[in-house]
């Protein structure tokens, strides 16, 4: 069989148990961005125990129609093949236009904040950070290429300051820009970000000042690469895109293929960042379902504040995910019988997992994005003073239908990137096999609680800031 006709036989495969999975019908499903404050979901009919059990095994029929692939040929094409055209005026001129774009975004950002409308469903600085940023720009990053290494404003600003004082400690890795996420998810839910612009603006006040001192200090090359929340999170995500950045230019790729290169997760807190993305996504889709807001109220009724019951929740269940992964990893380790380290095995097989939070990202914020987006256009034209009824598109029926979707082929994906890692780095084909089972285990776990979690709804999470 010929690599061509390998790849396009597994893709149509792939696609023929999504179009089966997304074809039945029944009860209600919904996909929600309560958390995020400025709208609701959508609902679609599908019986939510066959749709769970068929979406987990999608993903674990996709993992076993990949290991069917064996051939060392197709799977390294996967990754190895590039067009690489040469783009270097194109490069500097778009560098220049995103750079200026980023400047005056921030500028926006304040002024709107500070002298705009004090109500966050008309404020330019509330969309564009959640609709902008949060979701179109996010969603931009995995499905094209990373725009924010030259977007970035605060990066422009600590360039052209004096710089580089001391050395970046190398006990810190990433671990900053982990504890910073987390962070900005319990603002997210708790402070009124999405409906009161002047708090949003404190908080990025508070963050462009730590973000530029800490860049003045070490360096803006060494923050931004592994101190800053904001460009890891752009970076990773990034890795998923088609189009990557390399030293002569741009290059096109297959989707997911970045992510089996040993280069791109380098350290535990790196891996630790994989993972939060990973969980912060169910971590708002969790606390807005019926099962997420009881687990709340009883925490409270016996007397937890409601601030330290959404911490808890926040960095216990990233603890949980944090545990499941590394359990995972040594399962791999013995299953396939190897002397590789457990240290390294964790690196090269975190990767993988950023498919599975461009799935659950796509899910959460794709129509919440469609259908905030021409509000974002009218408050960047009148930024001061917006329309008091700003324009919204309602989604169509179906359109939960795309959510689950994304989700089930975010997890196809990282299943077939953590093939192509297991057959890089393990020399016997059965041996490559066997190392993907756990890993695999917890793809479909992760799928079935993912798609459980918008099987049920949507509600407003209690005591949290209208």
């Amino acid at each position: 069989m010929s690599e061509r006709s390998a790849l396009a036989r597994r893709a149509s495969i792939v696609v023929a148990l999504a179009v089966a999975v997304l074809g039945t019908s029944g009860g209600i499903v919904a996909a929600s961005n309560v958390a995020a404050g400025l709208t609701g979901g959508t609902d679609v009919s599908v019986p939510t125990w066959l749709y769970l059990a068929t979406g987990g095994g999608a993903v674990g029929a996709s993992a076993l129609l990949t290991m069917l692939v064996t051939d060392r040929d197709v799977i390294g094409s996967y990754h190895d093949r590039a067009l690489e055209p040469p783009l270097e005026r194109l490069l500097s001129a778009g560098s220049l236009l995103l750079g200026a774009a980023g400047v005056l975004g921030l500028a926006v950002l304040f002024i709107a904040g500070v002298s705009g409308p004090d109500i966050g469903l008309v404020s330019a600085t509330v969309l564009l950070t959640f609709v902008g940023g949060r979701s179109l720009l996010t969603i931009a990053a995995y499905t094209v290429g990373n725009p924010w290494p030259a977007l970035n404003p605060w990066r422009r600003i600590a360039s052209a300051l004096p710089n580089g004082y001391e050395s970046y400690p190398s006990s810190f890795g990433s671990w900053p820009a982990v504890v910073a996420l987390l962070t900005f998810v319990w603002l997210e839910v708790m402070a009124p970000l999405t409906s009161s612009p002047r708090a949003l603006v404190a908080v990025l006040a508070l963050y462009s000042a730590f973000t530029i001192s800490s860049a003045v200090v070490y360096s803006p090359e060494v923050w931004f690469r592994r101190g800053d929340p904001l460009s890891l999170w752009f970076r990773l995500y990034g890795a998923v895109a088609p189009i990557q950045r390399t030293e002569d230019g741009f290059e096109l790729r297959f989707p997911g293929s970045r992510l089996s290169e040993a280069d791109l997760v380098t350290d535990n807190s790196l891996v630790a960042f994989v993972l939060a993305l990973v969980w912060e996504l169910t971590y708002s889709g969790f606390i807005v379902t019926p099962i997420g807001v009881r687990t709340i109220e009883a925490l409270v009724g016996i007397g937890v504040p409601p601030a330290l019951v959404y911490l808890g929740l926040l960095v216990g269940g990233f603890g949980l995910f944090w545990k499941v992964y590394w359990v995972a990893i040594d399962r791999t380790r013995e299953r396939a019988e190897t002397y590789l380290s457990r240290q390294y095995l964790g690196l090269r097989l975190a990767a993988p997992l950023l498919a599975i939070a461009a799935g659950y990202h796509l899910a959460h914020y794709l129509g919440f994005g469609l259908s905030l987006w021409p509000s974002l256009i009218d408050s960047l034209a009148m930024p001061l003073s917006p329309p008091p009824n700003p324009t919204r598109y309602a989604l169509p029926g179906w359109f939960g239908f795309v959510e689950i979707a994304a989700i089930l082929l975010g997890h196809a994906l990282a299943v077939w990137v953590a093939h192509t890692v297991s057959f890089d780095l393990f020399p016997g084909k059965l041996q490559a096999i066997r190392s993907q089972y756990p890993l695999i285990v917890v793809m479909v776990f992760f799928t079935m609680v993912s798609l459980y979690l918008v099987s049920q709804g949507s509600m407003s999470p209690p005591y949290v800031p209208g």
